[in-house]
């Protein structure tokens, strides 16, 4: 039996699975919840062991565990891959504007609704299919490759001990590629590789001036006003290319090559039906760049929130005593979150007028951008694989958010390698999130032949 027959035979197997694990509520964010996600480990924990492979270990942290599974290859010089993902969930809020009952997985046509089907319960669990398609089709024992998969779980709240967590397990996660499987495909019938994430670092921003609010008749025009000093902080953010103004944020920025913006240039990009979706009228951004390379390629700077003095209904005249604001900046391969800060801050001390006192507050040091080397065997590989199981050309994308995949290649010292089969329109992180379940069956498929393509290459 080939790859696709065998994945095929066992759909409404897989489907029953994940719909067994969809059905429990691993919110990592609600401590009400964290013996929801010890249960979640120790299913998929069962599943593995159940799939087959030899070694299945439930991963403590001082938070919420993790899961590492290990299928060693028959061939011990044959190359190690491991599969990152998480097996914890986002919030339901608002739980009202759900359709159906988030923890109740509903198959609706060829879409299933659950929060986690898509991520990332769907796209870790159809690794564990491709690896049984691919020793069905092989006829062997083991995969071609050493297969480990490392599916943690507080991704959804800040990946808190994730680090430290692969740093004391350096030895035993070591390997050749990672494999992620939490990101997007442009669209169901055009396929493609994420080969990129952006980091990010936030900002608290504070403004005391005043001891106390001021009468603005008796006061105003006389003192530094905390709101006014902000505004003007906030709108020198941006010079009049729409490029980040804070001296040294572009240091070390690795430009991204012609070759990847051609490709990016070669999708199938509709910039009326963008505006739809993200709700506006017009873009807006670094000149130079198009809206993808935008969202995809550049760092930026967005405002987040701001308020200070009398915001309640009717008029108060006065000097507010203070003013605050939040910001968040997206970077991309090259920048130094905390070289950011360092940055930011000084760019606010030296905006602040004389009477005003600043202070920022950073939310953690960070997230540091990622990307794929597009001449990599592996990513080659890769692509090789998707192309076999979707039947036409692979594209490549980036993804704007951000994840733990930048301490993973580093910690680990390996390249990474995008294999996912989640959508925009799957709604993750919002109501009604949803997954494709051919697309599920595509992804693994192309797993299969993953290991099959890497193993060559041993």
């Amino acid at each position: 039996m080939d790859v696709r027959a065998h994945i095929e035979a066992h759909r409404d197997e897989f489907v029953s699975s994940l719909k067994e694990w969809l059905a429990i509520p691993s919110i990592s964010a609600d401590p009400a919840h964290h013996p929801d996600v010890v249960r979640s480990a120790r299913w998929l924990a069962d599943h593995l062991t159940a799939t087959g492979f030899p070694t299945v270990e439930v991963w403590q942290t001082p938070g919420l565990p993790a899961v590492f599974a290990e299928w060693p290859a028959a061939d011990p010089d044959a190359p190690t891959v491991l599969v990152y993902g998480h097996h914890d969930v986002q919030p339901v809020d608002p739980v009202q504007e759900w359709e159906t009952d988030p923890f109740v997985p509903t198959e609706r046509g060829t879409s299933l609704f659950a929060r986690g089907a898509s991520d990332d319960k769907g796209q870790v669990l159809f690794h564990a299919l491709g690896v049984r398609a691919a020793l069905a089709a092989s006829g062997a024992d083991a995969p071609p490759v050493t297969v480990k998969l490392l599916v943690e779980g507080e991704e959804e709240s800040g990946s808190v001990h994730f680090a430290d967590l692969m740093r004391a397990n350096r030895d035993r996660l070591a390997c050749d590629v990672v494999v992620i499987s939490d990101t997007t495909m442009w669209a169901a019938d055009t396929p493609s590789m994420c080969v990129g994430m952006r980091g990010v670092t936030d900002v608290e921003i504070s403004l005391y001036g005043p001891e106390r609010d001021l009468h603005s008749g008796s006061f105003g025009g006389a003192v530094p006003n905390p709101l006014k000093a902000m505004s003007d902080l906030l709108s020198g953010l941006h010079d009049e290319d729409g490029r980040v103004a804070v001296p040294g944020f572009y240091d070390g920025v690795v430009e991204a090559s012609r070759e990847e913006r051609e490709l990016i240039a070669r999708l199938p990009f509709d910039e009326r039906e963008w505006l739809a979706t993200a709700a506006s009228t017009a873009t807006w951004g670094e000149k130079g760049y198009s809206t993808l390379e935008r969202i995809w390629l550049r760092p930026t700077a967005e405002i987040n929130g701001m308020w200070g003095g009398h915001t309640g209904s009717g008029g108060k005249t006065i000097v507010p005593r203070s003013a605050h604001a939040k910001v968040s900046f997206r970077l991309v391969p090259g920048q130094d979150p905390l070289h950011v800060q360092d940055r930011v801050r000084a760019h606010v001390e030296a905006a602040v007028p004389e009477g005003l006192r600043a202070e920022t507050e950073f939310g953690g040091p960070g997230v540091r951008a990622c990307a794929s080397d597009l001449s990599s065997t592996a990513l080659k590989a890769a692509r090789s694989a998707m192309e076999r199981a979707f039947g036409t050309q692979v594209l490549f994308t980036r993804e704007g958010g951000s994840g733990p995949e930048a301490d993973i290649a580093d910690i680990l010292g390996a390249p990474l390698v995008f294999l996912a089969v989640g959508l925009d329109e799957d709604r993750i992180h919002a109501p009604n999130e949803k997954v494709e379940i051919p697309l599920l069956l595509k992804g693994a498929e192309s797993a299969a032949y993953l290991w099959e393509e890497l193993g060559g290459l041993g």
